[in-house]
């Protein structure tokens, strides 16, 4: 029979939040969860549990994933849009929280600002997982690092899932904005190292991200220099949802840093590449590179579901 752990209530609001050996926890669990998905073995460990997710931003790939994911574990879900809660509009976002996190065991928050989510969670009785703020996008990197892992990992268990990661470099191409800033705290966190590259005026804030050295990116003007020798390269549109006014002068600033086959060449020769869509093919990725050989962006998608699954089961249930 397994049992759990006791688990004092944990958010999920940015990478930081957990710590090396429990990423190396939650890794060998997305694997266990994602075989037995694979094989129709039932998993349903969150029987009677309920999710509520508030969507501020549209959105495919979180909330398919997150409401499959609970349905899967045997739980079930509320789903809110703008519509249906205006975190701090229609009442106080303190009050929203009190209320919600009354009625249900865990809450999904995809919103604009990251105080958005901080402040619900400050006042949640339940757990919170940051769905995507404009500052940061944890359950992302979350699928990604698992991708990349599930490519070239030994598959081995506990501390030694987090082996493959050490020594190796990422190549960040594009925009500094949420995704970005999460790539820099997974790197301090797991012990690899960022390669940022993006167009002047759209660097990546180092006071935003938390980062306590520079020890763990570098900083390149060329993109190409950022690829040379990296083992993965990964890319976000050029203009994130609430820029939309900017997306003409975005256009033009970040022409040259569009993934192409010569980026990728500069790369590792068994290096991977990553999106995490949706893609504009022309803009900031060539189409010949995410439907190439070296693209694992179908996994990466995939992997939100039991990344998620894995997450939403260690923050009600503790180790298992």
């Amino acid at each position: 029979m397994t049992t759990a752990t006791a688990n004092p209530i944990r958010h999920y609001l940015q990478f930081a939040d957990f710590t090396a050996d429990e990423y190396a926890y939650l890794f060998d669990r997305m694997a266990i969860i994602k075989k037995k998905f694979k094989t129709y073995e039932k998993h349903q460990p969150l029987v009677d549990r309920t999710l509520a997710m508030i969507f501020e931003k549209a959105s495919t790939r979180t909330r398919v994933s997150f409401e499959a994911g609970m349905y899967q574990l045997g739980g079930s879900v509320v789903h809110l849009t703008t519509g249906d809660s205006q975190l701090g509009r229609a009442e106080p976002i303190e009050d929203s929280a009190k209320v919600i996190s009354r009625m249900v065991d865990l809450v999904m928050i995809r919103t604009y600002e990251q105080t958005k989510i901080d402040a619900f969670a400050a006042h949640s009785r339940v757990p919170v997982i940051n769905g995507l703020t404009n500052e940061f996008h944890p359950c992302q990197i979350l699928a990604d690092i698992f991708t990349y892992i599930e490519h070239r990992g030994s598959h081995g268990s506990g501390g030694d899932v987090l082996s493959c990661l050490k020594g190796k470099t990422v190549a960040w191409v594009g925009d500094g904005n949420n995704m970005a800033n999460t790539w820099l705290q997974a790197a301090e966190i797991l012990g690899f190292t960022v390669h940022v590259s993006t167009p002047s005026g759209y660097e990546v804030d180092q006071s935003i991200a938390g980062i306590r050295s520079g020890d763990s990116y570098k900083v390149f003007k060329d993109p190409m220099e950022a690829c040379r020798g990296a083992d993965l390269v990964t890319t976000d549109v050029w203009t994130s949802m609430g820029y939309e006014a900017e997306n003409e002068a975005r256009r033009k600033a970040f022409a040259d840093w569009c993934v192409d086959e010569e980026m990728m060449r500069a790369a590792q020769p068994d290096a991977l590449f990553m999106h995490c869509l949706p893609a504009h093919r022309g803009e900031e990725v060539q189409a010949e590179v995410i439907d190439g050989p070296q693209s694992v962006v179908w996994d990466e998608a995939e992997n939100r579901l039991h990344a998620q699954k894995a997450l939403m089961e260690f923050l009600l249930l503790g180790r298992l």
